[in-house]
């Protein structure tokens, strides 16, 4: 999948869980939701557009989740 549509999925994801009255709860339970749904490629994929311009695009929410459970979000490597 392309970066752009990443964006756009974690965006509305993070849309929903903008919408929870405790931030640290809400980043918790995003970067939960896309460990458990989102198969590693779109992980990485996700993670690598973190460190580049299309960051920009990203909502905040979702980079500070992503920021913040980076290392749990990292597939491992066989």
């Amino acid at each position: 999948m392309k970066a752009d549509n990443l964006i756009h999925m974690a965006n509305q994801i993070g849309d929903f869980f903008e919408t929870m009255p405790e931030r640290e709860e809400a980043l918790d339970d995003l970067a939960t939701h896309i460990r458990k749904f989102w198969e590693p490629r779109m992980r990485r994929a996700l993670l690598a557009a973190l460190d580049t311009e299309e960051a920009q695009g990203m909502h905040d929410i979702v980079q500070a989740a992503l920021r913040k459970h980076r290392a749990d979000l990292q597939p491992a490597t066989n």
